[in-house]
């Protein structure tokens, strides 16, 4: 994922949460950060193919 439109600097992680991996999760990510990136919330996503789960994380810049 390209964040080049986000500032650079601090990011404080807000929350994070693991599930089942789920193929268009990613979709659902890009679509939260251009729609909330005035809020200045940034959504990360993180894959763990090991354990076929994904983990989604909210930062605050």
């Amino acid at each position: 994922m390209n964040h080049d439109n986000f500032p650079q600097g601090k990011l404080e992680l807000i929350a994070h949460k693991s599930f089942p991996a789920y193929e268009d999760m990613y979709k659902v990510v890009d679509f939260l950060n251009k729609n909330l990136k005035d809020k200045k919330i940034m959504f990360g996503l993180t894959k763990n193919d090991k354990e076929n789960t994904m983990t989604i994380s909210i930062y605050e810049f």
